[in-house]
């Protein structure tokens, strides 16, 4: 029933991945309307998002959809929106978080300590050295995370919350007959 008539190839899925069609802005919109919509309060909604935003800063990729599931279902969260959260960390983001991470890991614990690591890091420095990139990062990314945390759950709260009464009052309006624009008998509603 949904499905295109005709299917996408790889390439033009991996395009549609990569740059949308509809463009940017209509993908955040509709995010947006996703999110604020997820069922739950403008608490659990906001710290899930925010939960999910935080652990993207963290370098142990591959299991933030776990670490974030984790940490909201502790805090009693939306799980949903912690998934959506880690969107934040994506293939456009991810070099300036872990180069960001990593300078402020090396700041906090002494860049002395750390004089060893080359400017170009590779993957093979990091296997062969795990923990002189590891814990910088994780220090850095533990710093960034709270941060980032606070930020998105405000500005999320507050938005969900207006969101949902907004839209709670507008289905209230609905069922008692009257329209906002139009007035009485506006929307579906029957006149008495």
């Amino acid at each position: 029933m949904f499905r295109r008539r005709v299917s996408m190839t790889y390439l033009q899925r991996a395009r549609e991945l990569l740059w949308p069609r509809m463009g940017w802005f209509r993908v955040g919109t509709y995010l947006r309307h996703r999110v604020a919509r997820l069922p739950g309060s403008s608490y659990s909604i906001a710290a899930g998002l925010a939960c999910g935003a935080a652990i993207s800063f963290t370098p142990f990729i591959g299991f933030h959809f776990v670490f974030a599931a984790l940490v909201a279902w502790l805090i009693g969260a939306n799980i949903i929106a912690s998934a959506i959260g880690t969107a934040l960390g994506n293939p456009w983001t991810f070099p300036f978080i872990w180069w960001g991470t990593l300078r402020l890991g090396e700041l906090i614990l002494g860049s002395s300590r750390l004089t060893d690591v080359p400017r170009q890091i590779s993957l093979q420095y990091i296997f062969d050295h795990p923990f002189a990139v590891l814990l910088p990062m994780s220090v850095g990314g533990v710093l960034c995370a709270v941060a980032v945390w606070i930020i998105v759950f405000f500005s999320t709260h507050y938005f969900v919350e207006r969101y949902q009464r907004l839209r709670s009052e507008r289905l209230h309006r609905r069922r008692k007959g009257t329209s906002p624009v139009t007035g009485p008998g506006a929307g579906g509603g029957l006149v008495p």
